[in-house]
Parts: C-alpha cells; structure tokens; sequence
C-alpha cells in the first residue's frame, strides 16, 4: 500500500500506522501490503475437545485432542522475487461422533463405549409407538415408555498424523505481483494435492488494491473400514468403490477434484481506516462423503401386527453416508479496520457469508482489538460468532417404513426372506452434526511481546461453544450435540530483516566472515548436538534441528537374521509372537534457543515434537490367539500405527573449558524433562481398548534424565575437525507407564574440509550402545510381537555420516548456516530382536546474533 512504499508525509504516516495494525492479527494480512519481507515462525498448537452428552452412559473414550507444529520460512531471493514455504503437522487422537440415533437404539451402550459393557446388538431391534416415535424399554420393569432424546454414537481411534508442504514464489513490480504455489497434504487414507495462481494489481496511487486468486486441489481418499463392524453397517450402495482384499479387509477408494476463485478488492478510505470485499466460489465434484460416517437406518414394516402395548418392532442397520457427488459454494465478505489514534490501537470488524447448493447458508462476525502496550507487547482480544443452517440431507437418523428383512411363504409354500428395497432409502444422507443447524460463540485473546533484534513470542487462547440454541432464528440440532474445546498456540516468530540490518558482533567472528559470535573451532556436522558455543556475552542464537531415523527390512537376532518360525518361538519371552514390524519410522523437530550471559557460560532450551510411523504383518506358522484381546490387537496390526506430539524438553548449561588459538573444548551438563506423552494407548474403533501402544512409539522417556557430554574442536585453514563425548543416564527406574529405557552411550570423530568460502563437507564416524527397557506397562498391554518386550531395545550400532554445512556469506541472509548430514548404518548388534537401520538424516538451520 501507497503508506509504506512513498516517502513520508502526514497522510502515508498515518496510514503506515493503520498498516501495522491492520497486519498485527495472524491470518489477516492484507495482500497488498508488505510486512517483514524476510521471517521463519514456528508454532506449536494444542486442541482439545469436551465430553459429548451421552446421559447415563459414561465413555471410557478421551474426547478429541489435536497436537500440531507448523513452521514458516518467508526469504527474498531479490528485491522482487519472493519465496514463502510451510510445513504443518497435526497428530490428533481420541473419540468422534460417527452416528445419531435415539437413546433408545443404546448405540454407545452395545457398542461397548461404557467401561466394562460388553458388546451386544441385540439383534438390532428397537421399539416405535404408532406415531413411529421411539420408545424406549425400562430396564428393571420392561414397560415402554416414549423416548425422543438423540445421542451421538462416539468411536475412538488410535492416534493418526497429517502432514502438510506447500510454497508459494512471488514477483512484484511497482504496481502488480504475480504468484504461485502449490502443496500436498498426507495421511494414511487421505491424500491432496493443490496448486494456486494469484495476481495483486494497485491502483489510485496504490490505495485500491486488487486481489485474485485461483486454485485447484486433486483428493483421493482410501480408507480401511471398520472390519468389526461387518455385518452391521451396510456398504453395499457404495458398489465398486469397497475393495475386498485377500485378507478380508474393505477398502473404500473414492477422487475428488476442486476448483476455487476468489477476487478481493482492498480500498484505503481515510488515513485511519480501510475496507476489504471478497467474493469467492468454488466447485466441488467426486466422492465428497466422509468414510467414517454412518447414519443409524430403523426399517419398520407398518404391516406388523402391534404388541401388546401397541409398540412396533423394528430392526437397525447403519448405512455409510451418502452425499450428493457435486457441492457449489459461494462465499461474501467484508472487513473494516479503524486506526485508532489517541489508544495507538486498531478496531477490526468482519462479516462471511457463504451459501452452497447443499442448502446450507451460513453467517460469520468478528470483532478483534489490537493494542498495542509499549515495550513490545501487543494484546488483541476478539470474539466471534457463526451462524448456519443444516444441508437439505441432514437426518439425525432416518425411520424407513419397510421391513429390514421379511418372512413371507411363497406360493410353493416356501420360506422366502426379501430383504429391504434400498430405492426407498434418500439419495442423500449424512448425520454429521457438522452439516446440521447449529451456532457458535468463541473468544479468544493474543498476546505478544517483540524483543530486540526481531524475536517475537505470541501466545494464543480461544475458548469454543457449539450448541444448535445458538442458531440464528432457532431450529438448531438438540442439545445432545453441544460440546466445547478450547485451543491454544504458541509461537516463535524470528525477523531476519530486523536482524540483518542490526549492528553485527564484532568479535568472535568465525571462519568466512559469518557474522556469528561463535568460538573459532567451527561447527560440527548436523547430527551432532551440543557442538559449539557463543562467545560474546550477551549473544544469542535461534535453530531448527530436523532428525529422522527408518528402520526396515529382516528381522535381527544380534547382528544375524532370523526367520518366521524361529520368532514365533522364541521372539516373546517364552509366548507365541503373533506379528513382526516391517518398517518403522520417526521424525524428530528441535527448536534450538540459546544464549550467553557470560563468555564462558551458555545456557539452551530445546523443546521437541516428534512423530512415529510403524507397520506389521502377520508371522508364517503363528497360532491363533485365544485371548480375544489379543486377537483384536492382532488384526489391529494390520492398520499403520502412528503417534506424534510434544516429546521431552532438554535444559542445558555449556561450559567453556578451553578456547586457544583452533582449539576449543567444552562440556555441557543438562536434563530431559519428561515432557512427552507415556501413556499413549491402542484403541481399535469402538470396541476395543487395546491397551498402550509399542514401547518405541511412546513420544517420551517418562523420567527425568542426565545429559552430559564433552565436546572437542580444532581448525587449522580450511580444515576442521572434532570429537564428542556424551551420554544419558535415567534418574529414575520407572516412569508413570511403569518402564525406562535404557542408559546410553555415544563417541563420535569428525573432519571437515571448506570446498568453497561458503561450503563445506565433513566426514563422521559414531559407535553408540543404549541398554535394554527396563520393566512393564502397569495397565493393559497385548504383547503381540517382539517389539513388545523390553530385552528386545538397546543394543550396540556403527555409523558413517557423509555432511555438508552453508553459510551464507553475504546479502540479507548473511550469517544464517544450513547444514545436512546422511547418516548410514554400518553395523548393528541388537538386544533381542529387532529391525536393522537403514538410514538416518540430519538437517539443520541456526543463526546466531
């Protein structure tokens, strides 16, 4: 905008300042206006939902809970050509409503949702008066009375992990910009792939701006059904789209394709305020149904001859949803930001509409207050609420007047069953209560606080209500659909516009001219933590560590194989083995935060969110398990487990010991904090609790650890080399699960050599040795392989890392060092039974201030 691209006047200061404000809330950047042009963010999010209403039932299921990382990297390659990426990752967890009926069909009751209830359908069968109004049967007398409360069927599920990457690359000239971009978005049955073209056209001295945007998104869905739920839910209307595998498992395959427009027009009004409109549409196509979904069906044949009080019988069956294969949507909006000059502070108002041809219609406002409070600290509260109504084919449940399965004698004399017409049934229907008339309040508040040289902390709380009272008008879906969450966030915001232009150390630069007040020993390569040290007092510095580990290919008994028949005899203690893994994966992410009160003293902070994939199949020649918790968690094996989420803390002291001429030598003392989760449990859909998951795809230790470690550097010219010390020691014998890992030791020796002023490779050589777990979850656990015993962790390892390290040596990202190292294992000697390594990557990015 005109305010900050002219020089300055009265009329483009204040405007400037309305730009500030107008950009001070996440997700309300205007288009046309610049913020920090060069930034990287990382933020953590936690969501958690409430209990459903359930009346007397009491689930033994956690609500949902969402645990996501999402981190941002905004760069100018020039002046003009701009480069955005993101990566988003969200594991999420616990129970959801896949159905509504009445209270009188005991969804959550027979379908084992309340502790201790034991399974049982009952045949189906429910009760109607001549009214086809539920009734339900009194447990101690056996009368029926009417009953018309609706409840939601809740089914839980293990934990599942998204991930997201997209970019978008801008090119601007003085007037107009041109972008484009492009994404995918992973789960395990859910795949997207999406790409956009945007243009930004100024006009009337740049205070009218023109935004337009197009996308197009390509989705496949292939879901593993719920294997025990068959016969139970019908799958039938799906035809071709349900693959039945050899094993007799249902897959469900469906495409979808989107295309999506939005034209948005930006209009300075006075040096104090600004208006924005937005139109969009967008055209959806394919199978647009959620797989997970089912609606509660009640066949009641209106030919039966009533019981003795007059009830009817009926029967249930549960019907994937159906919706239609096409949905249209159009969307309005418009936003008005008021600068408010004697507060310094900034009134935002927003109102969306949207319509589809599902036949919802639905409102959005929104108030936000940016204010600032002086120091570096902004607080903005805001409130919101949103209005719709339900699609033309939402049905809490549906009542078809029609027998599920008749009786009836031929003319012959014979018994004929005919089952139900399925052309009497809707074309369309879902009972998501998310396509169902409902309102929500929300508030929230930011609060933010900007430090020197460009470091921003945000912190984030917003509290939800959903209840069908609040709909505008009335007419909202029954109470028994309320339920609350709350979501919070943090954020690390890092300017590198700010922090190049400040005024770089002038001591303690390292090799190449890098501005980093880091000791002359240089770096060692990306899988080496704890490597260096600031050496000016008062410096900082902020990085991002990536590591992964994959596991895969025949199983290992020491360093040798094993085969089928002798795991199952010998893998589990003493016990059949039922199953082996296959593969297995983890991704670590570090934030690395440190800083030097001292020369010779570093304090660091290392927070951790990690994520873990495994998958098995079924050992040759294993017997079948006669405990049926067992069996269950047998075929739950063939789902691909997940976990992900925060992972332990580190705290860390460094301590200079030496520091002359090219050699340099520290040692670091901290503490893991047992931030991770322990206690995270199997769970197959709505029957099953299955007890913890794997030892290994826990996200934490659980006990409190000491880390210690010893560091050595060296440089002569374009040669640099080091070796490292370290190991972790469990100051406590069990955690809250009732186990710990084992102790671990680590040595490593690297060399380096500078290819260019800028570039260099490195050569590393680890031996590692970790002991076995120690002791046994305290709760359920279904020890169906080996990987389920504590003999079968630890062991001893060899590794080569191949790296190179970047340091940008000039231009606006001058100083920021990017580092890569591949990892191959050599060598494995394990503990018990194991999978053998096959690669290890490290990656880091780090800039010191």
């Amino acid at each position: 905008m005109a305010a900050t691209e002219r020089p300055q006047s009265p009329r483009s200061s204040a405007l400037q300042a309305l730009n500030t404000a107008a950009l001070a809330l996440p997700g309300l950047l205007l288009a046309s206006a610049q913020a920090a042009e060069e930034d990287v963010s990382f933020q953590y999010g936690h969501y958690q939902e409430s209990n459903r209403e359930l009346y007397e039932v009491r689930s033994r299921f956690r609500p949902i809970e969402v645990e996501s990382l999402q981190g941002m990297a905004r760069l100018k390659f020039t002046d003009r050509l701009k480069f955005t990426a993101n990566y988003t990752q969200d594991t999420w967890s616990g129970a959801t409503p896949i159905a509504t009926a009445p209270l009188s069909f005991r969804g959550n009751r027979d379908r084992g949702i309340i502790s201790g209830a034991t399974p049982n359908l009952q045949n189906g069968e429910v009760y109607f008066d001549k009214q086809f109004r539920p009734l339900r049967q009194d447990a101690v007398t056996g009368a029926l009375r009417r009953d018309d409360r609706l409840v939601h069927t809740l089914s839980s599920a293990s934990p599942e992990t998204r991930k997201q990457g997209d970019f978008r690359l801008g090119y601007e000239w003085d007037e107009a910009a041109l972008t484009v971009g492009g994404g995918t978005s992973v789960e395990h049955d859910y795949e997207s792939n999406f790409g956009n073209l945007g243009g930004r056209f100024d006009f009337n001295r740049k205070l009218t701006t023109l935004n337009l945007n197009l996308s197009y998104t390509a989705s496949s869905t292939r879901a593993l059904l719920d294997h025990d739920a068959t016969p139970y839910i019908q799958r039938t209307t799906y035809g071709n789209r349900v693959e039945v595998r050899s094993d007799g498992s249902q897959i469900l395959r469906g495409s979808r394709d989107d295309w999506a427009g939005t034209v948005g027009l930006t209009q300075v009004l006075t040096k104090s305020s600004l208006a924005e409109v937005l139109f969009g549409y967008t055209h959806a196509r394919g199978y647009l149904a959620n797989p997970y979904k089912v609606v509660e069906v009640a066949f009641v044949d209106p030919d039966q001859t009533p019981g003795a009080s007059g009830e009817l019988r009926g029967e249930t069956l549960a019907f994937l949803e159906r919706r239609p294969n096409t949905r249209d949507q159009w969307t309005a909006s418009l936003r008005y930001v008021l600068h408010v000059d004697p507060l310094d502070a900034a009134l935002h108002l927003n109102y969306g509409y949207f319509h589809d041809s599902w036949g919802i219609d639905a409102h959005t406002f929104q108030a936000d207050w940016v204010q600032p409070l002086g120091s570096g600290w902004t607080v903005t509260p805001r409130v919101r609420y949103y209005s719709q109504d339900g699609a033309d084919f939402y049905h809490p449940y549906l009542i078809s007047r029609q027998a599920a399965n008749k009786v009836v004698l031929d003319d012959a004399g014979n018994v004929r069953v005919i089952p139900y017409d399925p052309r009497r049934l809707p074309d369309a229907y879902s009972s998501d209560h998310r396509l169902s008339g409902y309102g929500a309040l929300s508030g929230g508040i930011t609060v933010s606080k900007e430090f020197a040289r460009g470091f921003t902390l945000i912190a984030d709380a917003e509290y939800y209500s959903h209840a069908g009272s609040l709909k505008l008008g009335g007419g909202g879906e029954g109470a028994y659909s309320d339920f609350n969450y709350y979501a919070v966030n943090a954020t690390l915001k890092v300017n590198l516009d700010a922090l190049s232009s400040a005024q770089p150390w002038q001591g303690g630069h390292e090799h190449h001219g890098a501005h980093h007040p880091i000791h002359h020993g240089g770096h060692a390569p990306a899988g080496v933590m704890f490597n260096h040290m600031l050496s000016e007092p008062g410096a900082m510095m902020v990085g991002y560590r990536y590591m992964y580990g994959h596991q895969a290919g025949g199983m290992l008994r020491g360093s040798g194989g094993i085969g089928d028949a002798a795991l199952v005899a010998l893998g589990c203690g003493g016990e059949p083995c039922y199953v082996t893994p296959t593969q297995m994966g983890m991704h670590m992410h570090m934030l690395d935060l440190m800083y030097a009160p001292t020369g010779w003293l570093n304090l660091m902070l290392m927070p951790q969110f990690v994520d873990m994939h495994m998958f098995m199949r079924p050992l040759a020649g294993a017997p079948e398990a006669a405990d049926p918790g067992t069996a269950a968690a047998v075929i739950h094996a063939n789902h691909e487990h997940t976990t992900g989420g925060v992972g332990d803390t580190g705290m860390y002291a460094l301590f200079k010991l030496l520091d002359s001429g090219g050699h340099h030598l520290h040692a670091t003392l901290g503490v893991s904090a047992p931030t991770g989760d322990v206690g995270i449990r199997l769970r197959d859909t709505h029957r099953q609790q299955l007890g913890f998951i794997h030892y290994g795809m826990q996200l934490g230790t659980g006990t409190w650890d000491f880390k210690p470690s010893l560091t050595y550097t060296g440089r002569n010219g374009d040669w640099s080399w080091g070796a490292q010390l370290s190991g972790t020691k469990r100051l406590e014998d069990r955690n809250e699960s009732g186990f710990a890992f084992g102790d671990s030791f680590q040595s490593t020796a690297w060399g380096s050599y500078s290819v260019l002023d800028w570039l260099s490779a490195s050569v590393r050589g680890v031996y590692t040795v970790r002991g076995s777990l120690a002791g046994a979850y305290n709760g359920p656990y279904h020890r169906i392989g080996p990987m389920d015993y504590g003999a079968s962790y630890g062991g001893r390892y060899w590794d080569l890392g191949l790296g190179l390290t970047a340091v940008v040596p000039d231009g606006a990202l001058q100083g920021n060092r990017f580092s890569f190292e591949w990892i191959q294992p050599l060598h494995d000697d394990v503990n018990g039974y194991q999978l053998p390594r096959d690669v290890g990557l490290a990656a880091t990015w780090s800039y010191g201030f």
